[in-house]
């Protein structure tokens, strides 16, 4: 490729694609940046404000390469001559402030030449996720010939005062936009714009790269890619008011709608599936006008609020304080409202107040944007639900991740642990990319405070602690290790996870051997008998998390000792991997000692033996607590007895693999009658837990993909860093199944039937991957690089 520029946009066009590219490698980092961090003088950069910075340069020639490194606080869109290139920062922490390096070469011209960047803070307004300093911007050119573009009190700067925040959802993602369109400085972005009445930018602080080791935000370079951006039309309109009829050519990009003057009128408008985008309303007249749109997952029952069936419409309406934003016409021709940040939504509902002239909208339609992971694997079976499944599942998936993991896209939009070992997991068996993985793993090492743990959710600038999702981060590792031979970055986190273990090793009651009374949130799931109660201490805990002696809390640290002790003997660590083996069965032995029923056969979640879990039991096969030979019974108890408080859609996860460690993975397809049930119901994505669910999307209930794959084909790893390949199926019910995955040398490709002899079918391995089939007790060795015939008996 000629130039960075070229990088930058394949990642905005060939990325769609699937290729895999990598941004332009920054140069900066070993020294303090000749740029400065920026602001608008005369304001308090603690507070709500849009604003717009511009500098003009000329250029003798068109350039060939011309490559910048930018960031703002607490985000940016970035102009080019009147182009919109790019936005960021990619989320991080103050010690962690990440930068983009993109070469804008493309965008500039012989002679005069406008860099335009946008800068908002949301202020206490802001988005749990979104870490701040306060407003600012920065802009460093990656050369000496370039750095005329420096961001420096050479720059200027306008707040925009068309902008003021909407409260939305407790503001758990940000406001939403309202817009004074009389205000609004429109063409701001193009080099003819006059900006002489604009004041000249003050410089705010220095700009320090992280490698120094001070300044209040250490800027360390993005490591993900751009996130995609891709042009998508509204379905369909479902209902209206106020007007005798409604045309849809408008969202067909076709031509306008016409609202007359003093007319009220409402569009509800209908995606079909559920998505990520940026609605883009292009507006002519209408001066004087209010338009707001209102976004959401589904709508509500006017007198029950439940959501129901989320196709159906009658006694359904928007409820009153979803997210929304609001435009005030200034009667300009063809203006373009667009929100600062990405909306989540099926429904959109148009409110119109037209009091003053005639309004045309002339279009309406989103830019879809999610991070751009390519479905690279497919499963295809008998039963062609489970396509559904599938296709639910990974519109999830993708809905949930953006600069980071998040939980769901409509309320919280956190990096949350626990949902992120999931969402990893999907991640390289549907498509491969393992950056937003590696990534998430590293940001969760960032969060680390002084007592040893992780946060439970990162970043976050409120604050929460998980000590269960410290452990299922030490899960994560293990499971990035078993898929990937990254022995550098694997082994970056050794230390850390030693803090983990000791601090819950500094919890144990010694005469019980078993972990004692636990502060902070000790969240396992949401079973009605664990509910949300209002606050986090005692909401989806299991009996013996406060008073001590949970074998649930027991077993997730047993789990990660063992994780931790076959990472130890893999970087030769072997003293202390021993260690944890001794301290893992110490602990394994007092919790069947103390919580074991005989009369039961089964483990009860704490020595008072007053309640059951499957919880309990799952973990008791994950972790050997167990014997072998008992864990097939055990996990036919777990199964068939209701009276055990049950898994919800999240610990389901775990639920199969003890299924699957204990022989029994050929259940799996019957088990999945809830996701299906959740089609049934008009979802598009799969919900945060069963009906009545509060979140419509959430990326914890989307383990289908991985399991399709995992399970049912039976792809998994036969040794660390995936040097080997292990496939043993499950087809349970299903008469055949084909599937394929990427692995980091090639495709895993299988192709099975069931017949009255056996099972028979086809398995293909990349070049120099070797691997072994296993099915009803019989195992067949497996050569990389060519298509095996699989034949075996019953």
């Amino acid at each position: 490729m000629k130039n960075c520029l070229l990088v930058f946009l394949a990642f905005f066009f060939f990325e769609i694609r699937g290729q895999k590219v990598a941004i332009p490698e920054p140069k900066l980092s070993d020294k303090t940046w000749d740029a400065l961090w920026i602001a608008p003088p005369l304001k308090d950069l603690t507070s709500y404000g849009v604003y717009h910075f511009r500098k003009t340069f000329e250029l003798a020639l068109k350039p060939a390469s011309f490559v910048i490194n930018i960031s703002a606080d607490n985000r940016y869109r970035l102009f080019v001559n009147g182009k919109s290139v790019c936005s960021g920062p990619a989320k991080g922490d103050l010690h962690h402030w990440q930068y983009e390096t993109i070469d804008i070469a493309d965008f500039l011209e012989a002679g005069k030449n406008l860099i335009a960047v946008q800068v908002w803070n949301f202020s206490e307004n802001r988005a749990w996720a979104q870490i701040t300093h306060q407003t600012g911007l920065v802009v460093q050119a990656n050369s000496h010939t370039e750095s005329l573009i420096n961001t420096n009190e050479s720059w200027k700067v306008v707040e925009n005062l068309s902008y003021s925040p909407v409260a939305t959802i407790a503001h758990i993602t940000g406001p939403g936009d309202q817009v004074f369109a009389q205000r609004y400085p429109w063409g701001w972005q193009e080099v003819t714009y006059d900006d002489t009445s604009w004041m000249q930018a003050k410089k705010s602080e220095d700009a320090v790269p992280a490698t120094l080791g001070h300044g209040v935000r250490r800027l360390v370079p993005r490591t993900i890619p751009f996130m995609e951006e891709k042009l998508q039309r509204i379905t369909s309109i479902r209902r209206w008011e106020g007007l005798p009829n409604v045309d849809e050519v408008f969202i067909k990009g076709n031509g306008s709608l016409e609202i007359t003057p003093w007319k009220n009128v409402v569009i509800l408008l209908d995606q079909h599936v559920l998505t990520t985008a940026f609605p883009e309303l292009i507006i002519s007249g209408g001066k004087g006008a209010k338009i707001s749109l209102y976004y959401s997952e589904a709508l509500v029952d006017k007198n029950t609020g439940e959501k129901g069936n989320r196709n159906e419409l009658e006694n359904k309406i928007m409820e009153s304080k979803t997210d929304h934003d609001v435009y005030l016409l200034d009667g300009g021709a063809k203006r373009v409202f667009r929100p600062l940040t990405y909306r989540t939504f099926r429904y959109v509902e148009m409110r119109i107040e037209n009091h003053q002239e005639l309004l045309s909208i002339n279009d309406f339609y989103s830019n879809f944007t999610a991070y751009p992971f390519r479905e690279n694997a497919f499963f295809k079976s008998s039963d062609t639900t489970l396509t559904e499944v599938w296709n639910t599942g990974w519109r999830t998936a993708r809905l949930c991740a953006y600069e980071t993991y998040m939980d769901c896209p409509y309320y919280e939009q956190l990096q949350y642990v626990g949902d992120t070992r999931i969402q990893a997991l999907i991640s390289m068996y549907v498509s491969g990319d393992d950056r937003l993985i590696k990534n998430a793993i590293t940001q969760f090492h960032q969060s680390i405070f002084d007592e040893g743990l992780t946060k439970s959710r990162y970043p976050d600038h409120r604050g929460q602690v998980i000590p269960p999702f410290s452990l299922f981060w030490i899960g994560m590792i293990h499971d990035y290790w078993m898929h990937r031979d990254d022995a550098e970055f694997v082994k970056t986190f050794l230390p850390e996870i030693k803090k983990v273990l000791d601090w819950h090793e500094k919890q144990i009651d010694n005469k019980r051997n078993m972990l004692g009374p636990m502060k902070f949130w000790n969240f396992v799931d949401w079973p009605k008998e664990w509910p949300w109660k209002g606050y986090d201490e005692v909401s989806g805990i299991s009996a013996g998390t406060l008073e001590g002696g949970s074998s649930v809390l027991t077993l997730q640290y047993i789990a990660a000792l063992m994780s931790t002790s076959e990472l130890y003997t893999a970087f030769n660590l072997k003293t202390e991997a021993k260690r944890l083996t001794a301290l893992a069965q110490r602990l394994r032995d007092g919790t069947i000692k103390n919580c074991w029923d005989a009369n039961k056969n089964l483990l009860a979640d704490s020595p008072e033996k007053k309640e059951f879990s499957q919880h309990a039991n799952l973990l008791a096969v994950l972790t050997d607590a167990v014997a072998k030979k008992d864990q097939r019974s055990l996990m036919n108890r777990v199964v068939s007895d209701t009276s055990l408080i049950q898994c919800t859609l999240y610990y389901r996860f775990y639920l199969n693999k003890a299924l699957t460690k204990a022989g029994l993975g050929e259940r799996y397809v019957e088990y999945l009658s809830p996701w299906k049930d959740m089609i049934k119901m008009g979802l598009t994505t799969f919900a945060e837990r069963p009906e009545p669910a509060r979140s419509d999307c959430h990326a914890w209930s989307a383990s289908p993909n991985y399991d399709l794959l995992a399970t049912v084909c039976g792809i998994t790893p036969g040794s660390p860093n995936f040097k080997t390949i292990k496939i043993e199926p499950h087809l349970g019910t299903l008469d055949w199944v084909e599937g394929e995955m990427p692995h980091p040398l090639g495709k895993i490709k299988v192709s099975l039937r069931k017949s009255v002899h056996g099972l028979t079918g086809e398995v293909t391995l990349p070049n120099g991957v070797d691997g072994s089939f296993t099915f009803n007790g019989k195992k067949l060795l497996l050569k990389g690089g060519r298509v095996q015939k699989i034949e075996i008996g019953n």
